[in-house]
């Protein structure tokens, strides 16, 4: 099998625009997309923040289209094409690679628990289905299951090419390291952990934050891969502090929502059934987020 370049770099999960009816909002998705593809290495697209299991099919294949379109080739785009079944993820696949996704994601087919063979004849159909990498997306908290290292090389063997890992087990994260072939890519699906990834021999990871602060996680990311530990654990500690910030929101997708919009970036809106903040609860975001020196005071 021809080595695969691994991702590199601040990849952030974009987020989808939608208008207060819910529609796709094209306008503030191309607005997004500009402001971000100046400021990180890639995109992964129609993930958990991209809201891609809140959308059927034809809408995520309109705002991959969107995407790339806005991106011009400018920056990498990775598809996350996971469904509950597999005809759906092969079309999504199919689709993303003809509009220029370098890669493709697919979380394991997730509401019913399926066995090790059904998960198996998942990917390796899906790797047939296209000529681009295709990666393992683990997310066990909204998948229903994760994803072991001993099923890893399972998968490595029927040509999957690397693994987002949003478990937040950073051993797990090491087991995937020690057992996979090395030209397995491992990559942290979240910033919290980017700094002892990084120490492993991550190369890439993929920040939901980095929706709204793209620059903070660029600067974590660029510690983490010149070995600067010093600079580092200053960068991770005030980026798990503006997590907690986040979480505060009651969900960090909402959360990001707004601050898009506090930051003069963007104003757009989740999908049902996420609820915005009120009132109240906006200001008292509004201040952590000032207080934390991340946004200017107006």
């Amino acid at each position: 099998m021809e080595k695969m370049k691994k991702m590199y770099g601040a990849i952030p999960p974009l987020i989808t625009a939608f208008k207060e009816n819910e529609d796709i909002d094209e306008d503030a998705q191309k607005v997004l997309v500009n402001f971000l593809k100046e400021r990180v290495h890639g995109l992964f697209v129609c993930g958990s923040y991209g809201s891609g299991p809140l959308m059927n099919v034809e809408e995520r294949k309109k705002v991959f289209e969107i995407t790339a379109k806005e991106v011009d080739g400018k920056i990498p785009l990775i598809a996350h094409v996971g469904t509950t079944n597999l005809r759906d993820s092969i079309e999504l696949a199919q689709h993303a690679e003809k509009f220029g996704a370098e890669r493709i994601a697919a979380v394991p087919p997730y509401y019913y628990h399926h066995t090790e063979e059904s998960i198996l004849r998942f990917y390796s159909e899906l790797v047939k289905s296209v000529k681009i990498p295709v990666y393992i997306y683990n997310n066990p908290k909204t998948v229903g299951y994760g994803i072991d290292e001993r099923l890893i090389l399972k998968l490595a063997e029927c040509g999957v090419r690397g693994i987002k890992d949003s478990s937040f087990d950073i051993i797990l994260f090491t087991n995937y390291l020690r057992e996979a072939p090395e030209d397995f890519d491992v990559v942290p699906g979240t910033e919290a952990m980017w700094l002892p990834a990084a120490a492993l021999g991550a190369q890439a990871f993929i920040p939901g934050l980095g929706n709204a602060f793209p620059e903070v996680c660029l600067k974590l990311f660029e510690a983490g891969v010149k070995g600067d530990i010093i600079k580092g654990r200053e960068l991770q500690k005030k980026v798990n502090l503006l997590r907690d910030v986040m979480y505060s929101a009651g969900s960090t997708i909402v959360a990001v929502y707004l601050t898009l919009e506090l930051r003069g970036i963007v104003k757009t809106h989740p999908r049902s059934p996420f609820v915005e903040m009120g009132p109240n609860e906006r200001n008292s975001f509004k201040e952590r987020l000032i207080k934390l020196g991340v946004l200017e005071k107006k």
